[in-house]
């Protein structure tokens, strides 16, 4: 098939959406698709794209800025690249691309798949929510309704975001994730050489991803402070960088609680050293106010590095099911307990920590879950086929 991943900008720093649209089309290509992946930013590719080596996708579209505003053409390659295509994936929900996207898809007659990537949870609608309210009614809604499929990675995501497109197809299919990091872990010795802190007999905390407030570091540092008030020798341990303005919040919250010693910014990371980091600690605590997937979870499983989540990540049933996570309330003392219990039941436990491994190999075999895409992708190219054939 041809397929186009379509995404304004491939800069996986930012987050999981460019995350999961980078190893889904580096998926479908492997499996012999040819894939365009259309952006309107194509600044921070991934190391080998673009390229005729291996089986990553070579055709980059950049519609550039202009893709942005509804009026601006896509440009000729743009519109090349959607009029060719079996199917067109569309990643993410807010921006003007999207509905752009969606609406030559639509005069094309090809087919498109939206995923909103729990931009359409209810704590997602409730952050400025006149606004996408209006995005909803004025053109969001149809985009999703006259999509093939509103694709969800979680069935906590679909339950919530089925309201805004109510007479939409709605269908669950859990991220792709690309495990070849994970299937030979290269130990933790490699980041205790180059973090004393990870090294030091204390227990480490481990905070991995986006620093912003919806993932709640401020809750599991005011939780760190009543651990150790009770005797817990522990410190934080946080990979990756805070956005701007929410820093000097951290620093804050760090200096009233008196955790100035113990709360370590280690910046971001990649690579193995990343996945020596996670190996490092004794558990991963990520106090999110909202998640529709979340890979760092499974990543840190695949790790044998237990969990510490909130009942608002919409994967929170399946992560509990996995026999590594703790799941608590979004409150420093819930956080706190779930600290206890992970480090009680989960920490210690090597048995139960390879068969959580072995469970995140299971779920998220990427084959199983390419096949899934690849049906989904057939299907919806089959709706055109029935459309066509019967004019």
């Amino acid at each position: 098939m041809r397929i186009v991943q379509a995404i304004t900008n491939l800069n996986a720093k930012l987050g999981g959406t460019a995350r999961a649209a980078i190893d889904l089309a580096t998926a479908m290509a492997a499996r012999g698709h040819q894939v365009d992946v259309l952006t309107s930013e194509s600044a921070e590719l991934p190391m080998g794209w673009g390229t005729t080596a291996g089986s990553n996708p070579r055709n980059i579209v950049d519609a550039g800025p202009d893709a942005l505003l509804l009026s601006r053409s896509l440009g000729s390659a743009g519109l090349e690249a959607i009029r060719n295509a079996d199917v067109v994936h569309l990643h993410a929900m807010w921006e003007l691309f999207n509905i752009r996207v969606a609406a030559l898809c639509r005069s094309l007659g090809v087919p498109y798949i939206s995923t909103p990537h729990g931009m359409l949870d209810d704590w997602s609608m409730a952050q400025k929510s006149w606004k996408k309210r209006t995005h909803l009614t004025t053109r969001g809604t149809l985009m999703l309704e006259r999509a093939a499929y509103v694709h969800c990675t979680a069935r906590a995501e679909l339950a919530q975001s089925k309201k805004w497109f109510p007479n939409g197809r709605g269908t669950v299919i859990a991220n792709l994730m690309d495990l070849a990091p994970f299937a030979q872990l290269p130990g933790p010795e490699l980041a205790r050489a180059k973090f004393p802190q990870l090294a030091q007999a204390k227990v480490r905390l481990l905070f991995l991803g986006r620093v912003t407030p919806k993932k709640g570091l401020d809750f599991l540092i005011r939780a760190l402070a009543l651990l150790r008030a009770e005797n817990l020798d522990a410190n934080i341990i946080v990979v990756g960088n805070p956005d701007a303005g929410y820093a000097a919040t951290l620093q804050s919250c760090v200096r009233a609680v008196g955790m100035q010693e113990h709360v370590h910014f280690l910046g971001h990371i990649d690579g193995a050293l990343k996945v020596s980091v996670v190996e490092a600690c004794d558990l991963l605590v990520i106090p999110s106010s909202q998640e529709n997937f979340g890979f760092v979870f499974y990543e840190a499983l695949a790790c044998r590095t237990p969990i510490v989540t909130t009942n608002l990540v919409d994967t929170h049933a399946e992560l509990h099911e996995s026999g590594g996570a703790t799941i608590v309330d979004r409150t420093s003392t819930s956080i706190a307990e779930g600290v206890r219990e992970g480090l009680r039941n989960h920490a210690p436990n090597i048995a139960c920590r390879e068969a959580v491994r072995a469970w995140v190999f299971r779920i998220c075999d990427p084959t199983v879950i390419a096949t899934q895409f690849e049906r989904m992708y057939v299907a919806a190219h089959g709706m055109r086929t029935l459309e066509e054939s019967s004019r």
